[in-house]
């Protein structure tokens, strides 16, 4: 069937498309490489006319000229459901709100209980069967699109065309404006060099990974310092199933070391809902047969999780407290990132047959003031918790690895005080005892 006369009678500027915008409507972008650049900025150019303009999106890198057009927000409010580095900056400046979820619930929360009034996504060209391929963002693309009132495509001609289980496209027949034009080049995720600590986090890590393993990597620098370390190591034979697809997994497979042969559950592909990274990721994902994009509500749920024998899920924190709450999205009350999947994949690797549950900290940080000062915590104040002390497992620094399944809080505090960095650790003994955490018999 030719749908070339379908795609002539919906193609729109993009300060066309935009006009459907109202007053008071709630519109999305969705999230990484789907955001709609073009009709951001149309829609900015009607500031003046719209009022109360309630916009929903996520993990966003590039500037958003509807926020940054209007700081007063009297004409835009941006929100967002996980904060990109971008999206945090936002937030500072009282920009940005979040909203929390837990990522596989985030469609779900579309579908039964949120209002959308105009979504809209970039995908790549149509192919000749009438289909937009969503792309990078085909985790939640679809699911958030099949609840607008209006759906307008943006075609961006430079994003990869993944193949997909399910939910990465979306025909023409679902589709009312269609926007063409240049988007310049596809957003990078840049990737920084591994610090000494992350690579005595990675070494403990690698030690702990068997053959034939599935892996979840989570965002930041550790998981591309351990995707390198482990593409130069022994391992072999392992698998991916992962909620973000990054340059790790590309080091893995040019290395021989991703196989996928050896997964119980989706054998022979590795499986993920989203990929964001270097232009190396966008290479290795357009039209790989053995990458296949699901929607988020079926990869990140802990069941389906589970299903892989060997799952280990590596993830990243800000702190943790001596009782062993995680948190992974705030510094006290400052907003950073969000619960993504992190507790899904907690959850899920925990399930699982010889599964294993990593999160990685370094023992210190140092703030905007100078000072250094330790994440592992007496209690926190204000720090939103990602992950709670009844489903902490394994916790991470450059001076070990600790175990807190199954232990009273006496022995957390021990555990977790013996990874922390030496210049801390009598400090937050002291902090121990006051909280009536700590034992004589424990060690010093």
């Amino acid at each position: 069937m030719d749908y070339s006369l379908e795609y002539k009678s919906k193609l729109r500027t993009a300060d066309e498309a935009a006009k459907i915008v109202k007053s008071g409507d709630w519109i999305d972008y969705g999230t990484n490489l789907g955001f709609p650049k073009l009709m951001d900025a149309a829609i900015a150019r009607r500031k003046d006319e719209l009022k109360d303009v309630k916009i929903r999106g996520n993990l966003i890198f590039e500037p958003i000229k509807t926020v940054e057009s209007d700081p007063e927000r009297e004409h835009f409010i941006y929100n967002s459901w996980h904060c990109s580095g971008y999206e945090r900056k936002l937030s500072d400046k009282g920009l940005c709100n979040f909203i929390p979820m837990i990522f596989r619930n985030l469609v779900p929360y579309y579908r039964h209980f949120l209002t959308v009034n105009v979504g809209m996504a970039c995908a790549t060209p149509m192919d000749k069967h009438g289909y937009f391929n969503l792309s990078c963002a085909s985790g939640i693309a679809k699911g958030i699109l099949d609840k607008a009132d209006i759906v307008i495509i943006e075609v961006n001609e430079k994003m990869p065309r993944v193949s997909g289980g399910y939910g990465n496209v979306i025909h023409i027949s679902d589709v009312d404006y269609i926007v063409e034009g240049d988007h310049g080049e596809l957003p990078k995720l840049p990737v920084s060099d591994p610090t000494a600590e992350d690579l005595a986090i990675a070494d403990q890590l690698i030690k702990m990974i068997p053959d034939g393993a599935t892996i979840q990597f989570g965002i930041g620098g550790m998981p591309n310092t351990l995707g390198k370390m482990i593409a130069q190591s022994d391992l072999k034979d392992l698998g991916m199933h992962t909620e973000l697809c990054s340059d790790a997994y590309v080091d893995l497979w040019e290395a021989g070391k991703l196989t996928n042969k050896m997964k119980t559950f989706l054998k022979d592909v590795g499986v993920t809902g989203m990929a964001f990274g270097s232009q190396r990721v966008y290479d290795w994902i357009d039209e790989n047969p053995c990458v296949t994009f699901m929607p988020l509500e079926f990869v990140n749920a802990p069941e389906i999780i589970a299903k892989n024998d060997k799952m280990i899920s590596i993830n990243n924190c800000i702190a943790v407290d001596l009782f062993g709450q995680v948190s992974a999205e705030s510094s006290g009350t400052r907003h950073i990132s969000g619960t993504g999947g992190q507790l899904d994949y907690l959850t899920g690797a925990a399930m699982s047959k010889g599964g294993k549950a990593f999160v990685c900290m370094t023992s210190t940080y140092v703030g905007k003031d100078g000072v250094r000062r330790s994440r592992i915590q007496p209690t926190f104040a204000g720090d939103i918790v990602t992950d709670p002390r009844s489903q902490a497992y394994y916790l991470v620094t450059e001076f070990g690895i600790v175990n807190l399944v199954g232990k009273t809080t006496w022995e957390r505090a021990e555990e977790l005080i013996s990874i922390a960095h030496p210049d801390f650790r009598d400090e937050l003994i002291e902090q121990a005892e006051k909280l009536s955490i700590w034992r004589k018999s424990n060690k010093r």
